[in-house]
């Protein structure tokens, strides 16, 4: 047996005053590799007997060294002084626990309350079946984006965003397509909850004030609370978020089961004449709007697109796995509960945010202002995250700006705040339609960071890591040499397709282009309902002071 392992952290961290040893080669895949397995040892407080370490090496068995590193050989790796300035950042904002992760996934808004239009959509049966299928395939892929994380993540090369990752696997063009995707989906995700407050105020005021001021209440409101920086501040908004929303949802439940439908509303929003409340096994409605309802529930599962941000809050990032399951199983028992519920006492007259289907005033308004709460603080949350998003890609990367915990950090991030709010208010009020914006951004957007992406991003890594069977041990800071060939050679790319497990590789890749596929379906159908919803006669116009619900 050999000697209990202890990791030296000044050594293999923050190495040493003297930089020269360091060598000049480039950045390579296995330093990622090599400074995330030493990272994620050191959060362990090293290693205090051989068989601890097996457990986190074991994920990659069959990988080889290179993958599974062997600290017995570490050596003090000096880090440059821009490595040192990234490696301090990263630690800085290093505060949040997996508890914290739990209340910050489960603090969407739109999720529960848009269940039952999406179930009153499809039906009962696609309705129960592809909830569950789909809770199951997020619960998934978020376990591949945490895996990967923790094996490319340290503080001397950190992950900040899902670009980050993209890029490591894929390259900097990838990089560009995700940082794209989500600054269009957490935009569009603000002024979503923009939206839909601002048809909570209106239903409160019973529509007498212009419904364009009620959305620019809030985004005035969200500039304010878009001062925060960082996600641990966000951890006690988070927490009464979570249970708020819980009280909204067996509120409206009560609610539901003691006074007929907002006929109304429904008519407004979704031409539905009055008439007896109908359910159905299987609808008979267009196709577009069946695949918009299943956007819907896409949309449940959207927090995907932050977990890589929020992993690099956390102290503990192997600790993820357990508030991401926990949130995932919450989401998925508290919305299809809540969705099964309103669509058995409201049928098709189901709105696209149920609490606001209820015929009463005074029980809507106990649903809106409670809602008010929750939405914008959980509009908050995705602001946070997309400014950050903007600030790491353009700020710090293209004008080499300042460190966001700076002053002068804090100084830029105020405009920056000013302006995403604005933008969030213009897609609000262009298309003042909850159940078409929220379908075009899951298909857009969310089925990619959810669905799509992660599957693609683990091909690409075991092609990759197989490859590296061959290699010559890794040694850091030596660059590409010590590989036996390069992605020029058909040999490299043999080792990394058909090396290792190869079905579960075809089995990623099937799930990825599966999911690539439904995301286009999902833009036909949002855009088809779009058009419908905008040519029927009484309907809400784009920056109009009709209210889409009233």
């Amino acid at each position: 047996m050999t000697e209990p392992i202890h990791v030296n952290e000044k050594a293999s961290i923050h190495g040493s005053d003297d930089a020269s040893s360091q060598s000049s080669a480039e950045t390579v895949f296995e330093d990622y590799l090599h400074f995330a397995a030493v990272q994620r040892l050191e959060e362990d407080g090293g290693i205090e007997a051989p068989e601890k370490m097996n457990w986190f090496h074991s994920l990659s068995s069959e990988k080889g060294p290179n993958v599974n590193v062997d600290v017995r050989d570490l050596k003090e790796h000096p880090m440059t002084p821009s490595e040192e300035e990234r490696s301090n950042a990263s630690r800085a904002l290093r505060l949040s626990s997996w508890a914290s992760v739990f209340y910050l996934i489960t603090t969407d808004i739109l999720g529960p309350f848009n269940a039952p239009f999406a179930i009153a959509s499809v039906g009962w049966v696609p309705g129960v079946v592809l909830y569950f299928v789909m809770g199951v395939m997020a619960l998934y892929t978020g376990l591949i984006l945490w895996r990967l994380f923790v094996r490319l993540d340290s503080p001397r090369h950190p992950v900040r965003s899902y670009g980050d990752l993209a890029e490591r696997i894929y390259g900097r063009a990838a990089r560009h397509v995700v940082n794209v995707l989500q600054s269009i989906q957490l935009i569009v995700n603000v002024g979503t909850i923009c939206l839909g407050n601002g048809q909570a105020l209106s239903q409160i005021t019973k529509f007498k004030l212009c419904f364009i001021v009620c959305i620019v209440i809030w985004a005035g409101v969200g500039f304010a609370i878009g001062q925060i920086r960082t996600l641990k501040s966000y951890g006690w908004l988070a927490n009464s978020a979570v249970w708020i929303n819980l009280l909204i949802i067996f509120i409206s439940m009560g609610f539901v089961a003691h006074s007929p439908p907002n006929f109304a509303a429904a008519q407004q929003s979704l031409g539905v004449m009055p008439g007896p409340v109908v359910t159905q096994k299987f609808t008979h409605l267009p196709l577009f709007s069946k695949v918009n309802g299943i956007m819907q529930m896409v949309f449940a599962y959207g927090g995907a697109m932050i977990f890589p941000e929020m992993m690099a809050e956390m102290r503990r990032p192997m600790d993820f796995w357990k508030g991401m399951a926990m949130a995932q199983t919450l989401i998925f028992v508290a919305y299809l509960l809540y969705g099964c519920f309103v669509y058995a006492f409201q049928g098709q007259f189901t709105l696209p945010l149920a609490f606001q289907g209820v015929s009463k005033y005074s029980w809507q308004t106990v649903g809106n202002v409670l809602s008010l709460i929750t939405g914008i603080i959980a509009a908050g949350l995705y602001g946070n995250i997309g400014i950050k998003v903007v600030y790491i890609n353009i700020v710090e990367n293209w004008f080499n700006g300042p460190r966001l915990m700076t002053h002068k950090g804090h100084v830029i991030w105020i405009f920056l705040v000013f302006i995403y709010w604005s933008l969030a208010f213009i897609v609000g009020a262009a298309i003042p339609q909850i159940q078409s914006i929220t379908g075009l951004i899951a298909a857009v957007a969310i089925m990619q960071f959810t669905y799509s992406f992660p599957p693609l991003l683990r091909v690409g890594y075991d092609v990759i890591t197989d490859a590296m069977v061959a290699d010559k041990k890794f040694t850091p800071g030596s660059g590409a040499s010590g590989r036996v060939d390069t992605w020029k050679d058909r040999s490299r790319w043999m080792r990394g397709i058909f090396g290792g497990r190869f079905w579960f590789k075809v089995f990623n890749l099937v799930i990825g282009l599966g999911g690539l596929a439904m995301a286009g379906l999902g833009i036909w159908g949002a855009g088809e309902q779009i058009k419908a919803t905008f040519a029927m006669s009484g309907s809400a116009t784009s920056f109009g002071c009709k209210s889409p619900v009233g």
